[in-house]
């Protein structure tokens, strides 16, 4: 994840994110059994999206954040950040991997991910390079790339998730003889997807040479994502990916070291601009609302209250 240190009126942008709401409830299915989630108190406004680097940090942070007025939660999205795909050399094929951390929070569901799909929190799972050439952009072939899918649905289908996030970043493409990125790999890889997953979010973290291959063969995958972000922190820039306002955070913050006034500046560019996502990163265990109060108050018309 990088970090960089760097009102069209209010009525329309909360109407886009009216739809941007009823995208995410469209395409996220029920999740596993003892979930249960209750709806949230009903908010208007963008969808806020929390990535949690979970080797420091506690899914449950997401939730202990909620609007002054209202009672709705701050945010709406946790991101599992995350896992990788590796490769392995013997067989020469990418797979799916958990380190320690990433692997704790999956197998204690229960108490880590279940209490935020209670309180009606979409929970996802990032999948990130990690230095063995392997990436969303070089598999050699649609079988293989569906291969990786199939990994991916079926770890969302046995945790409970409420979907994916791909980040195509440290991949280092063409390490251990790995090829380089090539045209059709991430078209078939997204297309398998959803074919495995249609009722679940599946969301483009706008960086890297997955993020630019999105065409291929008379196949557009652009309208297969739910969301698309910005991937630097601190800064504006609207995702180059044809989805509908309501659906792109060009927003994003790194809680804590992006300043208050960028943070409430760039809600507020959220706002009157009519977009209807808003992406954060790094919420970790400690009392941050008034950094998070910093973006709600221009999001939502409402401080946000930390209960531990």
């Amino acid at each position: 994840m990088f970090t960089l240190a760097r009102r069209r009126v209010r009525t329309a942008a909360l109407a886009l994110s009216a739809v941007a709401a009823l995208v995410l409830s469209a395409t996220t299915a029920t999740s596993a059994a003892g979930a249960s989630a209750a709806p949230a108190p009903a908010k208007q406004g963008p969808t806020s999206v929390a990535y949690i680097e979970v080797n420091n940090n506690s899914m449950l942070n997401v939730g202990k954040y909620t609007l002054a007025d209202g009672g709705g939660n701050a945010f709406d999205v946790a991101v599992i950040f995350a896992a990788n795909i590796n490769y392995d050399t013997a067989s020469k094929t990418a797979y799916l991997h958990f380190n320690e951390n990433v692997q704790r929070v999956l197998d204690n569901a229960a108490t880590q991910i279940r209490p935020l799909q209670q309180k009606g929190i979409k929970v996802l799972l990032s999948v990130l390079g990690n230095h063995q050439g392997a990436g969303f952009a070089n598999f050699p072939s649609q079988q293989t790339a569906s291969a990786f899918a199939e990994q991916l649905s079926d770890t969302v289908a046995e945790y409970g998730l409420d979907g994916v996030d791909f980040d195509d970043e440290y991949a280092e493409y063409g390490n251990n003889g790995t090829a380089q990125p090539n045209d059709s790999s991430f078209v078939h890889l997204v297309t398998a997807l959803r074919a495995n997953m249609p009722d679940k979010v599946i969301s483009l973290y706008n960086i890297g040479p997955a993020a630019t291959r999105l065409s291929y063969g008379g196949v557009d995958i652009s309208g297969t994502f739910d969301y698309a972000w910005n991937p630097y922190y601190g800064t504006w820039q609207v995702p180059g990916i044809a989805l509908p306002k309501a659906q792109l955070s060009p927003a994003a913050v790194e809680i804590g070291r992006t300043s208050q006034n960028t943070a409430a500046g760039l809600a507020r560019r959220t706002v009157d601009e009519g977009y209807g996502v808003y992406l954060t990163y790094n919420l970790d265990g400690s009392d941050r609302s008034a950094d998070v109060s910093a973006f709600t108050r221009e999001l939502y018309g409402s401080e946000a209250v930390y209960t531990p």
